[in-house]
C-alpha cells in the first residue's frame, strides 16, 4: 500500500480559495498512491483562531467539493485534513473529511479533544462524540485529529472497532515537537498499528508548526519523516504486518482493564 502525506504550509498571505487551489493540485499529483493525507485546518491554520468563524464553511461547502473531485481526479483515498465546521443547528466544529477514489464523503469526524485550556479551540468548538474508523481495500483506518494523540484511550476504542492503521493530521507546533514524534510512536507499539501523522509546516498566528509528518509501523519503528517544511512524503507499507505483529507478539490479547464496564458492589 502507498500512502503520500502532504505537509502543507500554511501562509498568512495566502487566501483560502489560493491554498484550495493549490492542495487539490497537491493531491491530484499523488494519482497512483491507495491513500492521500493532509493536516490538520490547513484552510485556516491550526492557531488562527480568529479566522475560524470567518472562514466556517458547511460540510458540505467549498473546501468539500474541492477535495472530493481532486480525490476523484486522481482516483485515490483521500483523508483531506480537518477544516473548521459550521453546523447550521450548532457550534463550530473541527471536522475531518474522508473521500473514496469516487469522490464521495465515506466518512467524517469531528475531534473529540479540543485543546486549548479554556481557550482557543477549547471554547470557540463543540466536541465531536464518536471515534470513527473506515474500512479501505487494504486496511481499516482509525481516525484522530492532533491533540487527540495524547489521550491513548480513543486509539483503544478504535482499535476495539477494528482499526489497523491509524492516520492522524495534526497543526503540532515546533516547541513540542519531541511529543510529536514520541507520541506516534507510542500509539504504534500499544495499538500494533500502523501510524500515519501528517502535520503543518509554515507558521499559524505567529505560532511556528512543527513540521516532520511521520509514518511508524507497528513495532514503533519510524519508516519515513519529514522535514520542518512543506514537502510531500510518500512511503509504501505492507497492511499485512499488522495482523503478524498481533500474532506474534499478542500483548492486545492481555489486556485487562478497560474492557468491561466496572461493576459496583
Amino acid at each position: 500500500m502507498r500512502a503520500s502525506l502532504i505537509q502543507i504550509a500554511v501562509d498568512e498571505d495566502e487566501s483560502v480559495e489560493s491554498r484550495r487551489r493549490r492542495v487539490a493540485a497537491a493531491v491530484r499529483e499523488q494519482a497512483g498512491a491507495d491513500l492521500v493525507v493532509l493536516p490538520e485546518l490547513w484552510t485556516t491554520g491550526a492557531f488562527a483562531y480568529e479566522k475560524f468563524g470567518t472562514e466556517a464553511e458547511p460540510l458540505d461547502g467549498p473546501t468539500y467539493e474541492a477535495m472530493a473531485k481532486a480525490a476523484s481526479d486522481a482516483g485515490v483515498w483521500l483523508h483531506a485534513g480537518s477544516i473548521p465546521e459550521r453546523d447550521p443547528e450548532g457550534p463550530l466544529y473541527n471536522t475531518s473529511l474522508i473521500f473514496s477514489p469516487s469522490g464521495d464523503l465515506a466518512a467524517a469526524y469531528r475531534k473529540i479533544h479540543r485543546f486549548g485550556f479554556d481557550k482557543g479551540e477549547a471554547v470557540l468548538m463543540g466536541a465531536g462524540q464518536q471515534p470513527v474508523t473506515v474500512r479501505l481495500p487494504q486496511t481499516v483506518l482509525g481516525v484522530a485529529t492532533c491533540y487527540d494523540l495524547r489521550f491513548p484511550e480513543l486509539f483503544r476504542a478504535l482499535v476495539d472497532a477494528g482499526a489497523e492503521t491509524l492516520v492522524i493530521p495534526a497543526g503540532w507546533p515546533e516547541r513540542r515537537r519531541a511529543h510529536w514524534t514520541l507520541l506516534a510512536r507510542a500509539r504504534a507499539v500499544e495499538n500494533q498499528a500502523f501510524v500515519l501523522a501528517c502535520g503543518t509546516a509554515g507558521t499559524h498566528a505567529g505560532v511556528p508548526q512543527a513540521g516532520h509528518s511521520i509514518v511508524v509501523d507497528p513495532w514503533g519503528e519510524v519508516l519515513a519523516e519529514a522535514g520542518p517544511g512543506e514537502q510531500v512524503l510518500t512511503v509504501d507499507f505492507d497492511p499485512a504486518e499488522v495482523a503478524a505483529t498481533r500474532d506474534r507478539f499478542p500483548a492486545l490479547k492481555d489486556r485487562v482493564l478497560g474492557l468491561d464496564p466496572p461493576r459496583h458492589r
